[in-house]
């Protein structure tokens, strides 16, 4: 299935930031030292081949193994970029050699030398060289402020910043209106006691990228379990129909990036074991792996099936945010109101 899917705008900035990496028991381990919520992409290449994917999300003060087997390929690339849900610049960290990828989620093998993107929305990012010094393992860790000095320092500047992209006033003296507002924050969202960052995480990015409202499509969902979407709209070129994106449980993904510029878009979203949860009238083609097609062609063959996509109305909209509950589409999610510190 598709990695999750990364939220980003087009003009990403890079930032001025460190990119550093020490040797490390994973083969390829990224660890986050910033305040963001980063999403990474990586580049593998061989003397014919360039093998690309992305985006492996990575919050403040953890670490992520994209790569789990001990790195042997001659030359690695890397890329990564704040979370849609940030606030704010959008910063990015890279380099100066351009790869082709997409914003959404992709994994993409092209012969070498690559003359052109090949593929639908994809085109040249300025990924970094990965200097692991010949080791088959490393960690790269990404930094942003030298005042941010450990993982531990890292993660709580995280919660902070989403804390600030949702409303909250927390850059204050003293602790209480940070205490305050993730209580807050906790109790409109109704975690348990026992969440930990993870779920904390998860449910900030979550309702900060639902009050950003980003240009394109994006599917949220409100259930306990993975849900894999597909969704089709209408081009120039005729109705593309597109799938999966994998959707953690609480978390959203943006499966179009640009601008709408159509009246409706088509969704379908299942539950491991294609257990449909929403579903509609309109019959489009689908398949049991990564898929695209373009026009209404006929849907025959191993892993292809007609299956039933129900309808947004997008008309009028550049974003459109889909919350997928237990029981299909829930209506749209009222905004955190009465942020900052609670009671006033």
């Amino acid at each position: 299935m598709i990695f999750r899917r990364p939220c980003t705008a087009a003009g990403v900035l890079l930032a001025t930031a460190l990119l550093w990496s020490t040797p490390s028991s994973a083969a390829l381990r990224l660890c986050n030292e910033t305040s963001y919520v980063l999403y990474a992409a990586i580049g593998a290449a061989t003397k014919t081949e360039l093998d690309t994917r992305g985006w492996t999300r990575i919050v403040a003060g953890d670490c992520a193994t994209p790569i789990a087997e001990p790195l042997t390929a001659p030359a690695y690339f890397i890329y990564a970029h704040v979370s849609q849900a940030h606030t704010g610049t959008s910063r990015a960290w890279g380099g100066n050699v351009l790869v082709c990828a997409r914003e959404t989620n992709f994994g993409q093998r092209v012969k070498l030398p690559v003359r052109g993107c090949q593929g639908e929305d994809f085109y040249k990012m300025p990924f970094a060289v990965l200097d692991r010094h010949g080791r088959s393992s490393w960690t790269t860790t990404f930094t942003e402020d030298p005042s941010i000095k450990s993982l531990k320092e890292a993660k709580r500047a995280g919660i902070n910043r989403l804390l600030e992209d949702l409303g909250y006033r927390i850059n204050v003296p003293g602790e209480r209106a940070r205490d305050l507002a993730l209580e807050d924050f906790r109790k409109r969202m109704k975690l348990s006691a026992d969440a930990g960052d993870a779920d904390i995480f998860d449910a900030l990015e979550t309702e900060a990228l639902k009050a950003a409202a980003p240009a394109g499509y994006t599917v949220c969902n409100q259930t306990d379990e993975p849900l894999w979407a597909a969704i089709g709209f209408e081009t120039p070129k005729g109705l593309v129909t597109r799938g999966w994106w994998q959707v953690s449980a609480g978390a959203c993904s943006r499966a179009l990036t640009d601008p709408l510029k159509t009246d409706r878009v088509f969704l379908l979203a299942e539950r491991k074991g294609k257990h449909v949860v929403v579903s509609g009238p309109m019959k489009l083609c689908t398949a049991d792996t990564q898929f695209e097609f373009v026009g209404r062609k006929a849907c025959s063959g191993k892993g292809l099936a007609m299956v039933g996509f129900t309808v947004t109305q997008t008309k009028g909209r550049t974003g459109y945010v889909a919350n997928v509950g237990d029981n299909g589409l829930l209506p749209p999610a009222p905004p955190l109101a009465g942020r900052g510190l609670p009671g006033k």
